[in-house]
């Protein structure tokens, strides 16, 4: 493991920085976990209505697979606009937009019939939810260098575990309970009860989040200009590039085949995990909702602790492919030990704790080399090229249960895809080094003034 033991050129913050961006933390993330946390509950939450929906409606598996999919292909088509369009209006505006036009769309599926209108919703559903995740991780890097984004990334990521903790439950609860409630099925409930916060959430980002550092009115002006020194002191590194330029880049096209690769065994576990459980014989809604919060819990602990190491160690292809390549072991397990409820939960803990760490620790590599309009079309190219992972898995999968009447394959599909995006992560050479030269330049940024 000496990948990993590299020495760190970082010098020790100081009490003044670690108070500033604790500061910044205690006032942004709350906020940007929350709407996260009901992004990815509406956008995965079909994965409990499907435990009703399809009897209900007489979809079958590949019906479900493919309207499950189809969301990402809207995402695609938009998602790089989206983020140019939020570059130049800012976050606040247009996340609050991309919220409230997703709430809408979402309650609208408690009330779809067919397959046609299935797919149409969830087809909307991508097109309103387009830039939101890419927007954020590019409003992370207005506010938090190289050296503390790792961390940054994984609390905000959280949410994808937090949402299995507290929708898995959630889910079931609505689904045992509300059904029958002013005539609606619980599957009904569930849309219209998940889609609720993303309105109020909306709201919150409309009047609660700043545009930059200069907005911020809570810092006070000797840690607005410290922020904005170690921000600027970044970007005069990172190459000014026109979307031509960007595009001709082959390592944005190789880390969009990774992220790819990785969406695929994240959304596997996402859309297919309560099938999975129920295939244990765990028959009840609320149970498989109580089982599901445990492989996100565990996923939550985990990937906290491995993006600090991450961090100070300034390392970051290792960190990324190790989780990666536990999380395949971990849905090969769960093929082998199907029978077990007990062997079965825990492979799928272990899938799940890898997957998840994974994710946020990749995003520190394309945001240490792309800044300006660059990291704003970059960052949605890559993320709307792996989203279509979260087509692609749902569907295969549906159609592998499909003609086997077994999602046993389906699961080394995913195996398969996760040990690919590590081996590829490996072979990005020295892509990730930029962020020894960014962390040098924080240090030159903050030694001349350590505090106020």
């Amino acid at each position: 493991m000496s990948h990993l033991s590299k020495q760190n050129p970082l010098n020790p913050p100081s009490a003044f920085e670690k108070a500033t961006y604790a500061k910044v933390t205690r006032r942004l993330m709350p906020l940007l976990l929350i709407c996260y946390v009901v992004s990815y509950l509406d956008r995965v939450n079909v994965g409990f209505a499907k435990l009703q929906m399809l009897s209900a409606l007489g979809f079958s598996d590949l019906v479900y697979g493919f309207g499950a999919g189809i969301f990402f292909v809207g995402y695609f088509l938009f998602e790089v606009p989206s983020n140019i369009i939020m570059h130049r209006v800012g976050a606040r505006l247009w996340i609050a937009r991309i919220m409230f036009t997703w709430g809408i769309v979402s309650a609208s599926a408690a009330f779809v019939t067919t397959p046609t209108q299935f797919y149409v919703l969830r087809f909307l559903l991508g097109i309103a939810e387009a830039g939101f995740f890419p927007g954020i991780v590019l409003y992370l890097t207005h506010w938090y260098p190289t050296q503390r984004r790792g961390r940054a990334m994984a609390l905000f990521m959280t949410a994808v575990p937090l949402t299995g903790v507290v929708g898995g439950p959630l889910s079931g609860w609505i689904l045992e309970s509300m059904g029958g409630v002013q005539g609606l099925a619980g599957w009904q409930w569930l849309f219209l009860a998940e889609a609720l916060p993303a309105l109020v959430a909306g709201a919150a980002v409309l009047y609660g989040l700043d545009r930059c550092i200069g907005d911020a009115d809570w810092l006070k002006p000797e840690e607005q200009e410290f922020l904005q020194r170690n921000v600027d002191a970044e970007e005069i590194l990172k190459p000014s590039l026109s979307l031509r330029q960007l595009f001709r880049r082959s390592d944005l096209w190789l880390l969009s085949v990774i992220y790819f690769s990785f969406v695929i065994g994240l959304y596997g576990i996402s859309f297919w995990l309560p099938t999975i459980i129920r295939a244990t014989g765990v028959t009840h809604p609320l149970d498989i909702g109580l089982l599901t919060a445990i492989p996100y819990g565990v996923a939550a602990a985990v990937m906290i602790p491995v993006s600090r190491r991450s961090d100070r160690q300034l390392e970051r292809r290792w960190h990324v492919a190790i989780p990666a390549i536990l999380g395949g072991v971990g849905l090969l397990f769960s093929v082998l030990f199907a029978h077990s409820t007990l062997l079965a939960m825990m492979a799928m803990t272990l899938a799940t704790a890898g997957i998840v760490t994974t994710l946020p620790l990749f995003w520190s590599l394309p945001t240490a080399r792309l800044g300006g309009l660059a990291a704003a079309a970059g960052l949605a190219v890559i993320n709307s090229i792996g989203n279509l992972g979260g087509f692609v898995s749902p569907y295969l999968i549906g159609l592998i249960a499909n003609t086997t009447h077994d999602t046993r394959l389906g699961m080394v599909f995913l195996a398969g895809s996760m040990f690919l995006g590590a081996l590829l992560t490996l072979t990005l050479g020295p892509f990730d080094e930029p962020a020894r030269v960014l962390a040098e330049a924080h240090n030159r940024a903050a030694s001349p003034q350590s505090g106020p």
